[in-house]
């Protein structure tokens, strides 16, 4: 059966010409979620107001995938901050177009709050449920803005009673979910992180020639680019300023260039965008005016080159839920400097990518442009590794697939309560139907979540052996089962015929060396008794807990950390007290102990085949690991250059690496 989904977006069209006040990001990111969502077999209609008279009903936006206008208000541009008293009419638009076109929806995803109003009215009318992405939450809006933000105070009780009665929240980042954790009180089990992302069909590198012949602009300068919505918030100024103070410090700096692009017009008018003009008063301040070009709005189309045409793409905005430019400047190869907020310090790797600067300090933005326009080679290579991320994470196709997951789990209930609450009591199949039920759901609720963190583990481990470490296992209970099979694969074999066995062994699998100590000191000790004898520096622990408070094995991984010792560990709930002990660690979001530990074997299972990817050959053949000769700095690791340049010390024994 098709799966019909309503996204809702009331002020942010998918056909808005981007650039203006309300059109940016949340206009893109609707427009690609609803066409790739299509793409994996959804029906997709995307709910905007109508905003001209001109406008049709119904806009064919791709396969599968329509932009329904509804009618809320007058039929012309009315700014956001002004809609709220229209979402009553939008709600009944909705529901009026759904009755005519004889259609039901699914699910609803709402984006913004106001959308979430709409979201939430449905759900009491009609029962459906909704997903939300806020894009920015009014408390952080109000904190950064203050006075100047002009939405009303009705805004947080609003986005209260649609944090509460929304079947999943979407947080495009780790800072967003940790607002929503903070100053609304979500649930944790309710929110997922799929951040936005880029088309490859729209945003590639072009040759740096090219891209400035295209555009006119001169070919032997070095040129920074500034591009985005011109809104105060979005710290242009800051550019400019710190722009100023590299440009006038003399020396190569004469064919240093600022090109800004933005504004609600194609030609850089300050009578049609205000911030234009107070921007270029600031540039003309700071004695840069003649370095700083202002070009107005551009097409999508154009935006490729000028990414490309730039050295370094700069934003630097006082908060910002996710923000797409920077990751549309990676996907060009341009490295980013951005400042470290929200969303851009998730995307850019300060010091791989690009660079992570205080919001608001031009001083520190001007050191770190001046560093990296001094040094070609850093800039191709913070370029390159910026395409690689923006590609391995960041596409739309993940970004559809991640949340088409988190659709399911909200789904899978209603399609199978009717067959699991029948009448009377509850069958022997029923109980195995429930406990399916149960499994599949968690699954569907981690797998958009731990992807990443299953990596993360896996590289943490493989990089152990290339550097001639072992991994040294521990658990309780069950999870002291889990903790010998993943040994078992690792000594023995997952996938890989032929490999060489890996030095992996679980701890307190000889009852004679763990009864001893427990009855002689204390069972708390145990597993630490055991990383004494056994560990040494440059070794991995890794814990399993399905709570993260175990006593025995918070104390493991103190004396782990001790020997210098890495430590991971697989988890569930928010992580307990064993979380800020990790270098790397799977939590699952769940608080049922059965399904925590199904999700754990189903991650041993993938780190297993990961760790074995690693031993592969680039003939195909199972690399041998040399054994441990307590030299980090000469030891003759099999693995790929990435795993042991990350991994492998080349100082004294049991100094710290770095992490990849």
């Amino acid at each position: 059966m098709t799966v019909r989904i309503g996204l809702i977006s009331e002020h942010a069209s998918p056909l808005a010409i981007l650039g203006g006040a309300d059109s940016g990001g949340q206009n893109v990111y609707v427009g690609q979620v609803a066409k790739h969502l299509a793409a994996l077999g959804y029906k997709v209609d995307v709910f905007t107001r109508r905003d001209s008279p001109d406008l049709p009903e119904v806009v064919e936006w791709a396969p599968g995938a329509r932009v329904i206008h509804i009618t809320a208000g007058p039929p012309h541009f009315v700014r956001k901050e002004e809609l709220l008293s229209y979402m009553d009419a939008f709600t009944l638009g909705m529901l009026r177009f759904a009755r005519q076109e004889g259609l039901s929806y699914d699910l609803y995803h709402a984006n913004f709050w106001m959308s979430g109003l709409v979201a939430l009215n449905l759900k009491e009318i009609e029962g459906t449920p909704f997903a939300v992405t806020f894009h920015a939450l009014g408390r952080v809006r109000r904190q950064h803005q203050g006075q100047a933000d002009e939405f009303p105070d009705d805004r947080f009780e609003i986005e209260d009673r649609v944090v509460a009665g929304a079947d999943c929240i979407v947080a495009e980042c780790p800072q967003d979910r940790q607002d929503l954790l903070d100053l609304y009180g979500a649930d944790l089990q309710r929110i997922v992180i799929v951040p936005a992302g880029f088309d490859r069909s729209e945003f590639w590198p072009v040759d740096r020639v090219e891209a400035r012949r295209a555009l006119g602009l001169p070919l032997d300068e070095q040129i920074v680019l500034q591009l985005g919505r011109m809104v105060r918030r979005k710290g242009v100024a800051n550019v400019i300023r710190a722009f100023a103070r590299l440009a006038n410090a003399g020396g190569r700096r004469e064919s240093l260039r600022l090109v800004v692009v933005g504004g609600e017009s194609d030609e850089p008018d300050p009578e049609v965008t205000p911030e234009i003009g107070r921007l270029q008063r600031i540039a003309q301040e700071e004695g840069v005016a003649d370095r700083v070009i202002f070009v107005g709005r551009r097409g999508r189309e154009m935006l490729p080159y000028y990414y490309s045409a730039a050295d370094v793409f700069v934003s630097t905005p006082w908060y910002e839920p996710f923000g797409m430019t920077p990751l549309e400047a990676m996907a060009c190869a341009r490295p980013v400097i951005g400042a470290e907020v929200g969303g851009i310090k998730y995307t850019v790797l300060d010091g791989e990518t690009g660079y992570l600067v205080p919001p608001r300090d031009p001083q520190a933005l001007a050191e770190r442009l001046g560093a990296l326009l001094d040094s070609p080679d850093l800039m191709e290579s913070m370029g390159q590794r910026a395409l690689e991320r923006a590609t391995e994470l960041f596409t739309w196709e993940t970004v559809a697939t991640s949340l088409a997951a988190s659709y399911e789990a909200i789904l899978l209930p209603a399609e199978t309560s009717a067959r699991l609450t029948g009448p009377g009591e509850e069958s022997e199949l029923d109980v195995v139907d429930r406990a399916f039920q149960g499994a599949l759901q968690a699954t569907l609720r981690a797998w958009p979540r731990l992807r990443g963190s299953f990596v993360d583990v896996a590289r943490l481990v493989a990089g152990t052996f290339a550097a001639g470490g072992q991994v040294l296992i521990a658990g309780n209970g069950g999870s002291a089962a889990e903790a010998q099979h993943l040994a078992a694969e690792l000594v023995g074999r997952f996938m890989l015929p032929g490999r060489p066995a890996l030095p992996a062994m679980a701890l307190g699998t000889d009852p004679a060396v763990l009864t001893a100590w427990s009855n002689d000191v204390a069972y708390d000790q145990a597993f630490a008794r055991q990383v004494e004898a056994f560990g040494r520096p440059g070794d991995l622990l890794l814990g399993l807990s399905t709570s993260g408070r175990s006593t025995n094995l918070i104390r493991a991984f103190e004396s782990a950390g001790a020997r210098g010792m890495r430590c991971a560990a697989l988890l569930g709930g928010d992580g307990g007290d064993l979380l800020p002990l990790c270098d790397a660690a799977v939590v699952v979001p769940e608080v049922n102990t059965q399904r925590i530990q199904e999700i754990h074997t189903l991650a041993v299972h993938a780190i297993c085949e990961l760790v074995e990817k690693a031993l592969v050959g680039e003939d195909g053949a199972a690399l041998e690991v040399p054994a441990w000769n307590g030299d980090y700095a000469n030891y003759a690791s099999p693995l790929s250059p990435l795993l042991r340049g990350a991994y492998l010390s080349t100082e004294a024994e049991g100094k710290e690496s770095e992490h990849v």
